[in-house]
């Protein structure tokens, strides 16, 4: 048996800011059948994650194509994988039957020929939405929490900033702070994002960001006493602001560029003798680094979710061809939550 495979790739490098022009819907027949001995697994994708990172990875170049697996740089023409939820429709694993569902890393496709390794088994009777397990309950729900939780240490009563607070990572890093005692405040890029921090999330603050003509005043003046943690989804000028308003022993979580990610010449110059003289840590990292909080992150969160007091942000679009917008629009700031392409129906 034999289907058409719809899939997304780019048709050449992107340089700065990706446009629609850079991807491509293209159609390949895919074999529904797997060589004994390959270890070979064929899915059918049910959802992918659409994640800012992934732009790094479709540039011609980029230093971090040549730290971690899931970096390495894509080519032209060829499948972009990405986390997703998918259904085993043939196995050659043992440890994989059709019908089984599963979470790993698939293609912004329709059909994935993927390695066993790549692929987790989910619970059957799971009670939550497939799509929670490629966002809050997959790799950007645990980078918020390892981020905030492990790098960051937070105690009763700190003062948390975090930027663009309305995305994948930021609305969950807020919502843990405030369940550790913390004042949080967030940013956000438009109005509607900050009542939505505000008025449903819990943040104890909020603000507009393109409506500050000056960030380090503006964090001035949401933290008059300093800020003890800042959570970095951004970089540039905001990561310089607030280091400035850091207090002393200040820890700063760096998960994620997006500033630079598309113009290096937003790249971040933290004043480094504040950083030296309020002893402030500022700690790169990724969610693999934390694999062994996994479970804990999943029994945690889980029954935060089940019990209310954390309140799952996603914005799902449909369909394989949404894949170039729903990635395009991340870098406008059109997502609020987790961004996520529904691809079929279980």
């Amino acid at each position: 048996m034999e289907v058409n495979n719809r899939y997304i790739t780019i048709t050449k490098h992107i340089q700065g800011s990706a446009k629609e022009s850079d991807f491509e819907l293209k159609v390949a027949p895919l074999g529904l059948s797997v060589e004994p001995g390959s270890n070979d697994i064929i899915v059918k994708n049910l959802c992918v994650s659409i994640d800012p990172y992934q732009l790094n990875r479709l540039k011609s170049y980029s230093s971090t194509q040549k730290t971690v697996q899931a970096a390495v740089g894509i080519a032209p023409g060829q499948p972009i994988d990405a986390p997703g939820v998918a259904k085993v429709l043939v196995s050659d694993n043992p440890e994989f039957v059709k019908d089984d569902l599963v979470v790993g890393f698939v293609h912004w496709g329709e059909y994935s020929v993927v390695k066993g390794g790549m692929l987790k088994k989910l619970d059957p009777k799971t009670e939550l939405p497939l799509s929670y397990h490629a966002g809050i309950l997959g790799l950007s729900g645990l980078t918020a929490y390892a981020g905030l939780l492990e790098i960051c240490k937070p105690k009763k009563g700190e003062k948390v900033f975090v930027s663009a607070a309305c995305g994948s990572v930021g609305n969950l890093v807020g919502q843990y702070a405030k369940l550790s005692g913390c004042y949080v405040v967030g940013c956000a890029g438009s109005r509607d994002k900050v009542a939505l921090l505000k008025e449903k999330l819990g943040f104890d603050d909020a603000f507009n960001y393109k409506e500050e003509t000056d960030l380090n005043s503006a964090l001035t003046r949401y933290f008059p006493d300093g800020i003890d943690i800042y959570f970095d989804n951004v970089g540039g000028d905001m990561l310089e602001a607030a280091v400035a308003n850091m207090n002393p022993f200040g820890r700063v979580a760096a998960c994620g560029t997006i500033a630079e990610y598309s113009d290096a010449a937003k790249r971040a110059a933290p004043n480094m003798i504040d950083v030296i003289y309020k002893r402030i840590k500022i700690q790169g990292f990724l969610a693999m680094d934390h694999m062994s909080l996994h479970s804990d992150f999943l029994s945690t969160t889980t029954e935060y979710i089940k019990n209310g007091k954390i309140k799952v942000q996603e914005d799902i679009s449909n369909g394989v061809e949404s894949i170039p917008l729903a990635f395009i629009g991340l870098f406008r700031g059109d997502n609020v939550g987790k961004k996520i392409v529904k691809i079929a129906d279980e």
